[in-house]
């Protein structure tokens, strides 16, 4: 052995030899094992295929792969199915980025041609996710990888919308959505972020009433007064009462409504509506049949309903609005630094401008209950437990979901007049048995429902809960009987990592500069669950000592080994009968842990056992078995003491660390070398 270790001259040969053993292909695993071949399967979470992987990526890999190693090592066939992602929206957004750099925009170019353009970018970028993948020391099944818009994928997506219509969950129509003005797209409630925005709040008479607003912008069509039946103050007013007031451009002759949703407490208790640019509103004028009129368009500028103010854009027009009403004696008070809570675009944090489009929808509270009650029953075990709850809030508060996306990346949805895409989250939402070939191969017969779905607790309702409800409709079954969710990775000062702050740690540099092993034990130790966690680099260039450590105490034991046979007859002593039968509480202990999926306790303890009692004691202790004024009975004990204790830890430490343990274990004097 070399007298130190270097990654670098290791981690590419040893993965080249993994691929070539053809060992990460289940098919090509020993059948007769612990476990009889019995099947493990993890699909990994798709990459988006527009960049590099980050931290979060890092800690994916590293957490699926302790897994699946783990797994196969105890003699399942462990499948870990790899993919990539088209990611529609989040991809477009990326290009549009990249054409913005180069001054185009794609409203400029032809759809074919963006599409053609895309696609391109995102095969570029899938090649170089894959080497990343790689680096990682993935072990995942190449020979299945997978991509969202394969034609089996796309395929699957297809039969799926078709069979959702002919049960009657699908349909198409007119209703109130959230649009991106920037983007020029329609977005779910989960696409959407929620942002504390300081504005004016506006008192304004409205013939004999106040109404309070922050948008005097979508004014101009209100015709509707609305306040609460029960609401005394109001009482001499009559439903469908009509009053004629002056109002922004001239008189006009308003319908009093009552409607149980309005808030009594809130500003004057009545209000007006403006249906085309409200969810509430909107609501409130399907319940009672009344007319709905766009004030605003789809690039967020007033119409021609807003007379002298028409082609204004909303923030432009708003101060001068206001004044217009002041000449009016219509301002009754103006509130600064009113605080409350708006909608924006998720990706770029332009404010969403509800709009009514037609669009299609699928229902979602039939395809709900059955994951509720499967959730209930316990057919699916989330970790943390916390998010079991998470879960099954969303579903049971479950709205309608928009599937239409004005964008050209992603699959087209058939029969769409308008050329809309499907939101990217109803394809990959079928991800577990798409990939698998549902309904007929072999391996959806064999890997399905999948053990394992392991992802970041931000995905939830995005990507989970929705995962479970296509699984449950299409195959009548779960499509993971465990969800493992991890926390965010954050920056060594416990931020959230942006490129804004400037403080984006890209693993591949880390793993130029310490080895994958460092940097996934470093991602492992001390992480539970669900938490966030810092990456710290002193702790990972510690680790990195551990990775040296590991290779020096190899190095001695394999230095005295002359004369050593593994097949002779030993006779071990007292002391060296205890120190194994204490090697073997040490596995039985940490194969405890990681069926328990506690990897961060699993490792701690390897650590410490390697480290602590293998290096400073049982080493130490057996220098003197070793030296020439032993026996050779003693010697022989020592050597084969040492040989078990060492062979053993590094199976231990394989999922974890599999480099310098697959390099040191080619290296020993044993006849079995398929464990790793």
């Amino acid at each position: 052995m070399e007298k130190a270790y270097d990654p670098k001259l290791t981690e590419d040969k040893i993965y080249e030899l993994w691929e070539k053993s053809g060992f990460f292909n289940p098919d090509n695993l020993p059948k007769k094992t612990l476990n009889g071949g019995k099947p493990f399967t993890i699909i990994m979470p798709p990459t988006n295929a527009n960049g590099n992987l980050h931290a979060g990526h890092a800690l994916v890999m590293t957490i699926e792969d302790i897994m699946t190693r783990y797994k196969r090592m105890r003699g399942y066939k462990a499948l870990w199915l790899p993919g990539l992602d088209h990611a529609g929206f989040e991809t477009q957004v990326v290009y549009e980025k990249k054409l913005e750099k180069e001054g185009r925009s794609r409203f400029q170019v032809p759809k074919e041609q963006l599409y053609k353009e895309i696609w391109d970018f995102t095969q570029e970028n899938k090649k170089n996710i894959e080497n990343q993948v790689r680096k990682m020391g993935s072990s995942c099944d190449w020979s299945r990888e997978k991509f969202t818009l394969d034609p089996e994928i796309v395929e699957t997506v297809y039969a799926t919308f078709e069979k959702l219509k002919k049960d009657g969950l699908i349909y198409r129509g007119k209703k109130i959505i959230n649009w991106c003005p920037k983007h020029q797209t329609s977005l779910s409630d989960l696409e959407t972020a929620d942002a504390e925005k300081e504005d004016k709040f506006y008192y304004l008479k409205y013939g004999p009433f106040t109404i309070a607003t922050a948008r005097p912008e979508t004014k101009f069509g209100d015709k509707y007064v609305v306040m609460h039946p029960k609401d005394k103050r109001y009482s001499q007013y009559k439903d469908g009462q009509k009053i004629n007031l002056e109002w922004i451009n001239g008189p006009i002759t308003a319908t009093v409504i009552k409607d149980e949703a309005i808030d009594m407490e809130f500003g004057t208790g009545v209000m007006t509506i403006t249906p085309w640019h409200d969810a509430v509103d909107f609501e409130i004028a399907e319940r009672h049949n009344l007319e709905k009129e766009q004030i605003i368009d789809f690039q967020g500028r007033l119409l021609p309903i807003a007379g002298e103010f028409s082609g204004m854009k909303i923030l432009e027009a708003r101060p001068k609005i206001i004044e217009k009403l002041s000449t009016k004696g219509l301002v009754e008070k103006v509130e600064e630094n009113y605080k409350h809570i708006v909608k924006t675009c998720y990706k770029c944090g332009t404010l969403i401008e509800p709009q009514i489009k037609e669009q299609w929808f699928l229902k979602m509270k039939p395809l709900a209950e059955p994951a509720i009650k499967a959730i209930k029953s316990g057919k699916i075990k989330f970790i943390p437990e916390h998010y079991k709850k998470i879960a099954l809030h969303w579903l049971n508060n479950i709205l309608d979901w928009p599937l239409s996306r004005q964008i050209v990346w992603g699959i087209p949805i058939p029969g769409d007049e308008s050329g809309d895409t499907f939101d990217t989250w109803f394809s990959s939402g079928q991800w577990p048995y798409a990939s698998l070939g549902f309904p007929k191969s072999k391996d959806f017969k064999m890997f399905y429902p999948t053990d394992v779905m392991e992802t970041g607790g931000d995905l939830i309702f995005f990507w989970v809960s929705r995962m479970v409800m296509f699984g449950l409709y299409n195959t009548k079954k779960v499509p993971f009987k465990t969800v493992y969710m991890h926390g965010l990775v954050l920056d060594a000062k416990g931020q959230k990592m942006s490129k804004s702050k400037g403080n984006v740690i890209n693993p591949m540099d880390l793993i130029e500069k310490y080895g994958t092993d460092a940097l996934r034990m470093n991602l492992v130790v001390g992480n539970t669950p669900g938490t966030s966690l810092p990456l710290d680099e002193n702790k990972i260039r510690g680790y990195r000592n551990f990775a040296n450590k590991i290779w020096n105490a190899s190095r001695f034991v394999l230095m005295n080994l002359e004369g050593y046979d593994p097949k002779a007859k030993i006779v071990l002593n007292a002391k060296q009968k205890k120190i194994l039968a204490d090697l073997q509480k040490q596995v039985k202990t940490v194969t405890k842990e990681m069926d328990s999926y506690r990897f961060y306790s699993a490792a701690e303890k390897i650590y410490h056992y390697f480290w602590h009692t293998f290096c400073d004691k049982i080493i130490e202790e057996s220098k003197k078995g070793l030296s020439p004024e032993a026996s050779e009975k003693e010697r022989k004990a020592t050597q084969h003491a040492l040989v078990e204790i060492l062979a053993t830890n590094l199976k231990l430490l394989h999922p974890f660390m599999p480099f310098v343990t697959e390099e040191i274990y080619q290296q020993l004097p044993i006849r079995k070398k398929k464990e790793c």
